[in-house]
């Protein structure tokens, strides 16, 4: 596969991934959440690490260890948008307007950094670092959120009486 096709590949399959995220988001907002379904998307997307068995995708260290870090600093807006709210059916992740904002500024920098990134890496590369930097912005949002959920959640609970 060409580097051209590659690359409009890539872009397709990161607008698709984006838009669904949108939506999944969206309908998330209608039913409870648990403590499993905010830390399952972490484990599940750890999976991704596997494509490093390919030595195409390797990159050097210091390129992961920077995207990883540009993925931490950028969950930043995506942790301030995360709330929670309790109600007699459980605990609801409150729906920000300004979430889908943000989703789709990420995803338009992320668009305007891959042939920034890609004059550098090759397309693979390319694809790894972003999978590396999207990966650095989803634990420490789900972190953030799995805190905030805990601390809702414990708030409830009644006091026992020492004896």
């Amino acid at each position: 596969m060409s580097n051209s096709v590659a690359t409009i590949v890539a872009m397709v399959i990161t607008v698709v991934f984006a838009l669904s995220v949108i939506v999944v988001r969206i309908r998330a907002g209608r039913k409870p959440t648990s403590a499993r379904k905010i830390l399952l998307p972490p484990v599940m997307m750890s999976t991704g690490f596997l494509m490093y068995i390919f030595p195409f995708t390797h990159e050097s260290l210091e390129y992961g260890i920077i995207a990883f870090l540009v993925g931490c600093i950028l969950s930043y807006p995506l942790i301030l948008t995360s709330k929670f709210y309790r109600n007699e059916q459980g605990v609801f992740l409150q729906r920000s307007k300004g979430f889908i904002y943000i989703l789709l500024g990420l995803l338009v920098v992320r668009i305007g950094l891959h042939s920034v990134v890609e004059q550098y890496v090759d397309v693979y590369q390319t694809g790894s670092l972003f999978f590396d930097l999207a990966f650095g912005m989803l634990v420490p949002w789900r972190m953030a959120m799995f805190m905030r959920y805990r601390r809702l959640v414990q708030e409830r609970k009644p006091v026992q009486p020492s004896v």
